[in-house]
């Protein structure tokens, strides 16, 4: 099971190519592997609170403006046993397009750090207002600790000009009843509604609806929050804005991935639409994966948006990453397949985050991906093997590099236990700075003095591979006909799995 591992998944090659040219593909990487991408720290879990497993980081999200990279990410992460959340909220900056980085914690947010309130903290989701001139990072501070409580959380938003000092939070949802909350700003001039900035969450213990919020004022007031015309149930969304202004925003409802939009600034939200429903393969070892849809959206407002499926995978044995874009967050294409590797493969990928150049578009869009992995599906706690890996694409999803390896192996037993499994992460981020991608994921160590050894890293150099890589095309691919999970899947309104979303709030399908 721990097999070595090359710079590729394994020497597989897509299912689309003529067996010769798969042979010749082999040959030309074991004659000539590509360079291992060399992980880099970002920062350390230093809290010593009592009710938090030490040291650990999980579930960065990302963001970049001009040469900064603002990351934000769960510090101290308190054990399933216990309850929710982590410890407070951490952030990572690069001032210099990647090449340093410095971090620290958010002030004001939890009773572990600088004055706080609240027990907990979560989710944490990056933005930059250019508008303003101001980086934001918004949060979930837990008001109920655990299952046993009758909240979950609010949605707060702490702000910074320079992305390393930040001041306290400002309460955008107080209603105790919130769950995965993400932001997003207008940074284009020329769109009506410059300036504004969107975050949206769900009211897990409430009405289960996915609500958006607004500022036009750099994040210090915000409207209330709205649902879409329909009132949509959901967790995870996460809002793009095109450049005209129109917001779109896809998250996990019961039917799997949809979206809703807004073409007014936010005023109002549009009835959401189904993208498609995951065929999930229930990822092995009691690890945490709620297989949440990651979105990013390139120069011209193209949206792509993937997950973890196994719609091409006979008897659904382990999970690819799958995209569908659209050009107006109403029509999607059909879920292609990335081909990372082999579908007749063992390779189980899941956590997937996507990033997309903001100066390229259309059929030349630069894309990347980064996602975990395990290189047999059919593994157990004491067996499975976890890695992080990436691949990219430079002509709009059209094609794509084979897998390669960025950190790995991992052990279950050296991750944080949640609720749900082993924890490292609902999401991970990957972000564009002056045309260079940088993942941001959370990579274990084995633990050290009775603690565990979790950070957030990202690589000493951007996710690039040399331009005559080869790629590969999964438009041959076909889905498996009448495939379905391999479990009885269920969604919830929350990332904690407590309330489902029923059957009542299905979305018909769109495809």
């Amino acid at each position: 099971m721990h097999r070595s591992r090359t710079s590729l998944h394994a020497k597989y090659a897509s299912t689309v190519l003529l067996s010769s040219l798969i042979v010749v593909w082999i040959v030309f990487c074991m004659a000539a592997p590509l360079t291992a991408q060399v992980p880099k720290k970002l920062s350390t879990d230093t809290l010593t609170n009592s009710d938090s497993d030490h040291k650990t980081e999980v579930e960065p999200s990302s963001f970049a403006w001009g040469s900064t990279i603002v990351s934000a990410f769960h510090v101290a992460r308190r054990p399933g046993s216990i309850g929710w959340g982590s410890a407070d909220v951490g952030f990572a900056t690069s001032s210099n397009g990647g090449t340093t980085w410095k971090h620290g914690l958010l002030p004001g947010l939890t009773i572990n750090y600088e004055g706080g309130s609240y027990g907990a903290a979560a989710d944490p989701s990056v933005a930059y207002d250019a508008k303003h001139g101001e980086w934001l990072i918004s949060t979930l501070p837990l008001v109920g600790l655990n299952g046993d409580s009758q909240y979950i959380g609010d949605v707060a938003v702490s702000r910074s000009t320079d992305g390393l000092h930040w001041g306290n939070p400002i309460a955008i949802d107080t209603t105790h009843l919130d769950d995965k909350n993400w932001s997003v700003c207008d940074n284009t001039a020329s769109s009506p509604y410059y300036g504004n900035c969107y975050t949206e969450w769900d009211q897990a213990y409430g009405t289960g609806d996915v609500l958006m919020s607004t500022s036009s004022d750099g994040g210090q007031t915000w409207s209330r929050g709205l649902a879409s015309a329909n009132n949509a149930g959901g967790l995870g969304g996460e809002p793009l804005v095109q450049p005209n202004g129109t917001v779109i925003v896809p998250f996990e409802g019961y039917s799997g991935v949809a979206a809703f939009t807004s073409t007014n600034g936010g005023k109002s939200w549009n009835a959401s639409t189904n993208i498609a429903d995951i065929t999930e393969h229930e990822v092995a070892g009691d690890f945490r994966d709620f297989d949440l849809p990651s979105a990013a959206i390139d120069g011209a407002g193209n949206v792509y948006v993937v997950w973890g499926d196994c719609r091409f995978r006979s008897g659904c044995t382990s999970n690819d990453i799958v995209m569908s874009t659209s050009a107006d967050g109403n029509k999607w294409t059909t879920p292609a397949r990335i081909p990372i590797d082999a579908v007749t493969g063992t390779v189980d990928h899941f956590i997937a985050g996507i990033g997309a150049d903001p100066t390229t578009s259309g059929t030349t869009a630069h894309l990347a991906v980064v996602y975990y992995y395990y290189p047999v599906a059919n593994c157990t706690v004491s067996t499975c093997a976890l890695y992080v890996g990436f691949t990219t694409s430079q002509d709009g999803g059209s094609t794509w590099t084979a897998g390669q390896k960025i950190d790995g192996p991992m052990k279950l037993a050296w991750l944080p236990i949640s609720d749900d499994g082993y924890m490292v992460a609902d999401y991970v981020g990957v972000s564009f700075v002056n045309g260079n991608p940088f993942g941001v994921f959370a990579v274990a160590k084995a633990p050290s003095k009775g603690l565990l050894n979790e950070a957030i890293y990202s690589t000493k150099t951007p996710l690039l591979l040399a331009l005559d890589e080869p790629t590969y095309s999964s438009k041959n691919d076909k889905a498996v006909p009448n495939a379905k999970s391999d479990y009885a899947r269920k969604v919830y309104y929350d990332d904690e799995g407590r309330r489902p979303i029923p059957e009542s709030r299905r979305l018909p399908d769109n495809q």
